[in-house]
Order: C-alpha cells, then sequence, then structure tokens
C-alpha cells in the first residue's frame, strides 16, 4: 500500500473513531488502516477512543492490533489509552483495555506522571478506581 492511501486511510480512521462509528472503523481496519498510525497531531486512534469513551471502537483497534500501552505524543493527547480513559471515568473502555492486556500501573509521560489509578481517583471516578484496584493497580 502506497503512502498516499495510508494517509487517507488514516485520515478516515481518525474521524470514524472520533465519530464513534463502529462499522465505518470496522471497515476501515478490513481495508487496511493500520491502527497504530499516529495522526497528524502524533495521537494514535487508541487514545482517541479512550478519550471519547468509545469502548467499542477500542476494542476494534485492539483486535486489530493496537498495542493498549502505546503512549499517545500529540500536544493534549499525550499519555496512555488507560490514563486517558481512567481521567474521563469511561469504566468500559478501562474494562476493554485491561481485558487486552493494557498494564494498571503504567505512569504516562514516559514513567514519570500519573498512573491510572491517580486518574481515576483524581475524577472522581469511584466505579473506574475500583476497576482499577481489582486489576491490580497500586495506590490509594
Amino acid at each position: 500500500m502506497n503512502q498516499r492511501r495510508r494517509k487517507k486511510l488514516s485520515r478516515q480512521l481518525y474521524e470514524a473513531t472520533l465519530d464513534g462509528d463502529l462499522a465505518r472503523v470496522a471497515a476501515l481496519l478490513r481495508r487496511g488502516a493500520d491502527p497504530e498510525r499516529r495522526y497528524d497531531d502524533g495521537a494514535t486512534p487508541l487514545y482517541l477512543a479512550a478519550v471519547q469513551g468509545e469502548a467499542g471502537v477500542a476494542r476494534l483497534l485492539l483486535k486489530a492490533g493496537a498495542a493498549p500501552d502505546t503512549q499517545s505524543e500529540g500536544m493534549g493527547s499525550e499519555g496512555t489509552a488507560l490514563c486517558a480513559a481512567a481521567c474521563w471515568g469511561h469504566t468500559e473502555t478501562v474494562r476493554e483495555l485491561l481485558t487486552h492486556g493494557a498494564d494498571p500501573n503504567l505512569r504516562e509521560d514516559h514513567g514519570t506522571g500519573w498512573a491510572p489509578l491517580a486518574w481515576a481517583n483524581n475524577g472522581p471516578h469511584p466505579e473506574t478506581a475500583a476497576l482499577l484496584r481489582a486489576a491490580g493497580a497500586d495506590g490509594p
């Protein structure tokens, strides 16, 4: 697949992820969209799905090969998908990420930032925090 086509599919995946359009995300992944390819701003598709609370989209991306612990590097969208979902209290998205192997103790900013449980507690999102603790997250 040529670079131009990959870029077009990436842009379309970005838009479908923002819209929470499961059918379109699935179709784009079948057409060869890379679930790990960063957008122009450095954000990963999985991070965007996590911020939006799109558990179904996150599931599709993870099943298509998105790594659950990849750090997003976009301006304003830096961090891990699990931290993003925990920050906003998106419990179902947190559950999907954990089911697919996300590390409940992985800190953002390459290990120097907050862990998912800190984000959930700061919310405060007690249901999300309880899920993270049940998955082995350390902390208060």
